[in-house]
């Protein structure tokens, strides 16, 4: 016969049959069937079986509360969907005493109570919702995405849980596919949602390979439905205000990601109060061939940080600070205005090194501030979270004291946007804006600081969690404890007096709760209203009336204590996520701070100068070096170090072709100026003795080549998909960089390539691109 537990559990089963799911049982996430068999294999846990009723098992793996994260982290990287059941009934006496613990076996906390504990599904953790830092990388956003596509666009929407971030936009193309796959490269999503109907026509072959493709019903993307959905969470009559009006596949994808995310993460869509739209031309475009090839955020050999452009960037010191830098790398700007208000930034602080070094020193103690106030919001903190939180927040008047001590006169804004919040939306914040942002909350500091113990357990499900002298109800209980506590101590002295017996002793076990003992020799000398518990090989274990009344104040106080503290606990989160939109301002301010100051560090520490950003189609660099390379072949202590070369192209002399023997860096010098070109287009100081840049709408990068085989691709024909990508997107203001177009195939007619390629570059009129051609044939 089917347990009441079971029925329950397969209740629940029914709902989330995609997922695994884990049910609490007291100390332990249980689960059964085919789940079991799954987290067996994936966490390298014990599999074994449970009896369910007559001569009948089911498999069961078990993995504890406390270490539940690590499980599952692993589950949810092998592409699963896990489903949290929690026990949410019967108070914290109910928790407590489940009644189960692994196993099944009775829990020697207390004794089960009657009835059924209540228990329902949380959240669902898929891996586009992951909030838990364990299981995030700090230096990189998680992204849920969602696109639909239509005959000539793409709509895609994409949001951080962990971060609040949310972003929709619409691509209004000849080739959608292709626009999507590119966005895709980009942004390297966790979790893709698509309608089912078009789950087959989404590229993902330069996503990320861990990248989850959820198909959904096509109800999900309904425009009536995504609209209406999107209104009542923004509590807005219009969506104009986003900037969505006639973006209707925009709407279509923001819509499925906010319901995707009230059915798996109801807390994350507090997080999400803002959606920023996007248009295409506010960045430059690096498709994923270009952002390979340039080794931006990684390598192509090994896939690291290090050695790539964003390793030499990279010295920020927070983790919200690490995020937005590798934005900013992989959505260069194309407004002027916007450059040069970054840059007026990173020069006013490369000139203050003393406000430059006490600004990084401060923010060398932040913890992710974004994370952490999202945390907060949706409901999830733990209690020694909240106090790092506290802990950062009361280095915020510092900062902001650093910053107006400057006397910078970038402290000037730019005046572009109005507000402090709207200013942080902005893409080139000023320090004006970041130090009005930098707003202590010192109201949120306080009370944590006020209710939260010095050293709080790891879980607000533990108590001492709270202050002593917060709750006057929690101390009236504890008091009471700790006198019930004393006159137990002071029991066994008394019983040894009053019954003569030296050897009587008071003591305690899980079982039987607290007894008084009395060895074989002395039964004789037990008092008439001592009762009899337990025979022990030795002796007698009793209890009184009067003893186990002071126990029962012992155990109920305890519970109580736990059961206030945890509401304590939950108000205090609630009146911090009240101050949730200043706390994110403010983060989001110190990400900004953090990623100037990097670019300034990196700047002083490498002699970069400020690039002159223009409207024309110059592109002028006097002693340029590779970012990069630079670090790997300079020797300080003999002089020996990169040799730094110049370029000069313009509307007249667009082309330049290098040539030379193999090893003698003309790959380099080609990676150089790209590289060099995106830099200045975020803002960044750049590895010259001068350089002037006309405004680049797109890099291309055509270097190397190997063949595709699944796709049924050689290496010639790779090449010649690629040229033909470039001629056909690239406009007079691209930078396009070809490295030996033509190898692929024999001498001959791999020159006639190379040269049809150029002269048709030199010869259209709607091309006539900046380009750097590297070839052998000359």
């Amino acid at each position: 016969m089917t347990t009441p537990v079971r029925r329950q559990y397969l209740h629940i089963k029914r709902q989330y049959p995609d997922a695994i799911v884990f049910f609490r049982l007291g100390d332990f996430y249980e689960t059964f069937d085919a789940d079991a068999e799954i987290v067996a294999r994936v966490c390298d846990v014990v599999l074994t079986s449970r009896p369910i009723g007559p001569n009948e098992r089911v498999p069961l793996a078990g993995v504890p509360y406390h270490s539940a994260d690590t499980h599952i982290a692993r589950l949810v990287k092998a592409g699963h969907k896990v489903a949290i059941v929690e026990q949410v009934g019967g108070g914290v006496s109910s928790h407590l005493r489940s009644g189960m613990s692994h196993g099944g076996v009775d829990s020697p906390q207390a004794p089960p109570v009657r009835g059924l504990v209540h228990r329902e599904v949380t959240r669902v953790v898929t891996p586009g919702t992951v909030v838990e830092p364990s299981l995030l990388d700090a230096a990189r956003n998680n992204y849920l995405a969602a696109c639909v596509l239509d005959q000539h666009a793409v709509g895609l929407a994409y949001a951080d849980v962990s971060t609040g971030e949310f972003v929709a936009t619409q691509l209004v193309t000849a080739e959608p596919a292709l626009a999507l796959g590119e966005e895709l490269a980009r942004l390297q999503p966790a979790e893709l949602l698509v309608p089912a109907s078009q789950a087959d026509q989404i590229p993902t072959a330069g996503a990320s390979p861990e990248m989850v493709v959820t198909a959904c019903d096509a109800w999900r993307f309904d425009l009536e439905a995504a609209y209406r959905t999107l209104l009542q969470h923004f509590e807005v009559v219009t969506l104009d205000g986003f900037g969505l009006e006639g973006k209707t596949l925009a709407v279509r994808a923001a819509g499925a990601i906010v319901h995707y995310l009230s059915e798996t993460q109801q807390g994350a869509l507090a997080n999400l109060s803002r959606i920023v739209t996007v248009s295409p031309g506010e960045y430059m475009v690096l498709d994923a061939a270009t952002r390979r090839n340039l080794e931006i955020t990684q390598t192509i050999r090994t896939g690291s940080v290090n050695g790539s452009l964003l390793g030499v960037l990279d010295l920020t010191v927070t983790p919200m600070g690490a995020r937005q830098l590798r934005q900013w790398l992989l959505n260069p700007l194309l407004s002027l205005a916007a450059i040069n208000a970054r840059l007026d930034v990173v020069e006013a602080l490369v000139r203050d090194a003393a406000t430059r070094t006490t600004l990084r020193s401060h923010l060398k103690r932040c913890v992710d501030l974004e994370r952490l106030s999202n945390r907060v919001i949706q409901g999830i903190i733990r209690p020694r979270e909240l106090l790092a939180l506290a802990q950062t927040l009361r280095l915020i008047p510092a900062l902001a004291a650093a910053l107006s001590a400057s006397g910078s006169s970038a402290l000037v804004d730019q005046g572009r946007c109005q507000g402090v919040e709207h200013s942080l939306q902005s893409p080139a914040v000023g320090l004006a804006t970041i130090a009005a942002a930098l707003d202590p909350c010192s109201d949120a500091a306080d009370l944590i600081e006020q209710a939260i113990a010095d050293d709080p357990p790891a879980t607000a499900t533990s108590s001492g969690t709270i202050r002593r002298g917060f709750s006057s109800e929690l101390d009236e209980v504890l008091q009471g404890a700790r006198e019930a506590r004393e006159w137990i101590a002071g029991l066994e002295a008394r019983e040894r007096q009053r019954t003569g017996i030296k050897s009587l002793k008071v003591g305690y076990n899980k079982v039987f709760g607290y007894y008084i003992e009395v060895s074989k020799s002395n039964l004789g000398g037990v008092p008439a209203d001592y009762i009899r518990k337990q025979t022990i090989a030795n002796g007698e274990r009793y209890i009184t009336p009067e003893l186990k009344e002071y126990e029962s104040r012992v155990l109920n106080a305890e519970e109580r204590q736990l059961e206030i503290e945890m509401r304590v606990y939950r108000e205090v989160c609630t009146r911090v996520a009240a101050v949730g939109p200043r706390l994110l301002a403010t983060a989001r301010a110190l990400a900004a701070l953090d990623t100037y100051l990097a670019l300034a560090e990196v700047a002083v520490r490498n002699d970069y100068v400020r690039p002159e950003v223009t409207e024309d189609t110059c592109l002028e660099i006097i002693a340029g070096r590779h970012p990069v390379v630079e670090r790997s072949v300079t020797d300080h202590a003999t002089g020996v170090g990169f040799v730094p070369n110049d370029v000069h192209l313009s509307e007249e002399q667009c082309i330049l072709v290098i040539t030379g023997p193999n090893m003698s860096g003309k790959s380099t010098y080609l990676r150089q100026v790209a590289l060099i070109c995106l830099m200045a287009h975020i803002g960044s100081f750049v590895p010259a003795r001068r350089a002037r840049i006309g405004l680049v709408d797109r890099i291309f990068t055509r270097i190397g080549a190997e063949d595709i085989i699944h796709s049924g691709q050689s290496t010639f024909m790779v090449e010649m998909v690629e040229t033909a990508n470039i001629l056909h997107h690239a406009t007079p203001r691209s930078l396009l960089i070809l490295d030996e177009i033509g190898r692929g195939t024999s001498t001959y007619d791999g020159l006639s390539i190379a040269w049809a390629v150029v002269e048709h570059i030199h010869n259209e009129p709607r091309l006539r691109a900046r380009t750097l051609f590297a070839t052998h044939y000359h």
